[in-house]
């Protein structure tokens, strides 16, 4: 992927360092939509478990397999080459930081204009760079919850170990791999701004548990597609795929199906549980929006097949 020349976003808040490894809260959930967020909620206080809302976000993994992860000793650790012994970051951490900075300002590029075209104004989110763990406007939410995109606050979270996750436990490595799960993501702020996710949550509320994971798996797909807008006009504009590229992004796409998901974590699929799409559905709606670039072909809510 050609990114080295592209914009620097200054919306990035970098706030690795300030996180509470292995403890916080103990509870995260959404009052509100978006992300994939708001679409699943649990108890504990009103919130809900972390490893809960880990199905309503990016992954679509099986809470059981994450609870495991979050509770067993050494479940999760620092990656121990992100930072020099100096506790400065390492010269490949900066250079990934580098790259999560570029893509944010290409998605800034990109929806500032498709918004424009729609007689609208694109606000930017922020993108919070953490490890160990997060206050949002959502809760608190611990590394293992994977990236997300919380409504109350209009920002994105990331921890950069993740696209090592991304490459080893997923094998999708790749950097456009990764710029897919960023674009994922600002793709859930672009449903935020266009009242979709207001509307998404509202309705689940009326539904029973496995119409509403289906209204989910919906709103997934929308936000892959999105992406896959994003990375069309970003390569018109600026050229910035190249060859291997949109393999890297739909083998990411694929890597976090419910089913694959599922399959490797117990051996079987439930799909009335599924709240983020197939693999191939996944990938299906990340090449429509790479080919077309239109965001009307995107309405997952209306389509006859998902």
């Amino acid at each position: 992927m050609r990114w080295r020349d592209g914009r620097r976003s200054d919306n990035i808040e970098d706030q690795r360092g300030q996180g509470m490894p292995g403890g916080g809260s103990g509870g995260f959930g959404f009052p509100g939509g978006g992300g994939g967020g708001g679409l699943r909620r649990a108890g504990l206080g009103g919130f809900g478990l972390v490893v809960v809302v880990v199905v309503a976000l990016f992954f679509g993994v099986d809470p059981s397999q994450i609870l495991q992860q979050i509770t067993e000793p050494g479940g999760y650790t620092q990656d121990a080459s992100s930072t020099s012994s100096t506790g400065t970051p390492s010269t490949a951490d900066a250079d990934l930081r580098d790259f999560v900075s570029v893509v944010l300002a290409d998605t800034e590029d990109t929806w500032t204009e498709q918004f424009k075209q729609m007689n609208l104004t694109y606000r930017d989110p922020k993108l919070v760079l953490f490890n160990g763990g997060v206050q949002s406007a959502c809760g608190f939410a611990e590394t293992a919850t994977g990236p997300f995109y919380c409504p109350g606050d209009q920002k994105v979270y990331l921890d950069l170990d993740f696209f090592q996750e991304l490459s080893d436990r997923f094998k999708a490595p790749g950097d456009f791999a990764q710029a897919y799960v960023i674009a994922h993501e600002v793709g859930h702020h672009v449903q935020t701004l266009l009242g979709i996710m207001d509307k998404v949550d509202t309705l689940r509320g009326k539904l029973n548990k496995a119409d509403a994971n289906g209204l989910s798996v919906m709103v997934e797909l929308q936000a892959d597609c999105f992406a896959g807008v994003w990375a069309n006009h970003a390569n018109q504009e600026r050229q910035i795929l190249e060859a291997g590229d949109a393999d890297e992004g739909l083998a990411a796409a694929a890597a976090v199906g419910d089913d694959r998901l599922q399959r490797e974590g117990q051996g079987y699929v439930v799909p009335e549980t599924f709240t983020h799409g197939t693999s191939a559905q996944r990938t299906r709606w990340f090449k429509q929006g790479l080919q077309s670039g239109l965001i009307k072909d995107c309405d997952t809510f209306s389509a006859k097949q998902l």
